[in-house]
């Protein structure tokens, strides 16, 4: 499936919750210059968790992924997509409560577009890469906001995660997954696991309340 955005269109796919919809979410994929697509693996998971937390997710390819339109745009013209891919949500399931999400490059990219948006009700970032970009824009957040890094991660360990977050104010919950990598290889299932349960009854179940 397509999505329209001013540059023509995303390539997309929505995995629907398995379970009366309580939301409804973007995730994001990794760095479009580095092989990443929505069919990445940790992104691929992440949907899944998501949709067993009652919560529909819409991966898509950034411009210039696969067939989708226009052309890389360092991070910047990026947010547009995560904007459109919020429009489509909010069209085709109008009322539900919204979250941005994504995984590396994506996290940086939804991160700062849903700590802007008041329609965004909580966010979602994995494996941080707190070597190359700041996040800085999540200081105040109110928004339930779950982090899940790998304690190996090669661009920021857990250790290093946890001491850039901890300069920040905000409703932020960070799990670390002891002896997992960047891409979270053999670790899927933790993964999984952490972020269905912090959406189902941890501190992100609030934000999908009717």
């Amino acid at each position: 499936m397509h999505i329209p955005v001013s540059h023509g269109q995303l390539e997309a796919n929505l995995r629907e919750a398995t379970s009366r919809a309580r939301g409804a979410a973007v995730v994001c994929h990794p760095h479009p210059l580095h092989g990443g697509t929505m069919h990445n693996k940790a992104v691929f998971r992440t949907a899944q968790a998501l949709s067993e937390a009652g919560v529909h997710a819409l991966r898509f390819n950034f411009r210039g992924v696969g067939t989708s339109t226009g052309s890389y745009g360092e991070g910047v013209d990026e947010e547009e997509d995560v904007r459109a891919g919020l429009d489509w949500l909010e069209e085709r399931f109008p009322g539900l409560p919204l979250l941005a999400g994504g995984f590396s490059f994506g996290s940086r990219v939804a991160l700062r577009v849903g700590a802007e948006e008041e329609r965004v009700q909580a966010l979602l970032g994995l494996g941080l890469a707190v070597s190359l970009f700041d996040y800085d824009f999540l200081d105040g957040t109110t928004k339930p906001t779950l982090i899940v890094q790998g304690e190996e991660d090669e661009f920021g360990g857990g250790a290093a995660v946890a001491e850039a977050l901890s300069r920040l104010e905000g409703d932020i919950t960070l799990r670390r997954i002891a002896g997992s990598g960047h891409f979270f290889h053999d670790h899927f299932e933790e993964l999984q696991a952490v972020i269905r349960d912090y959406f189902t009854s941890g501190p992100g179940a609030v934000a999908f309340v009717p």
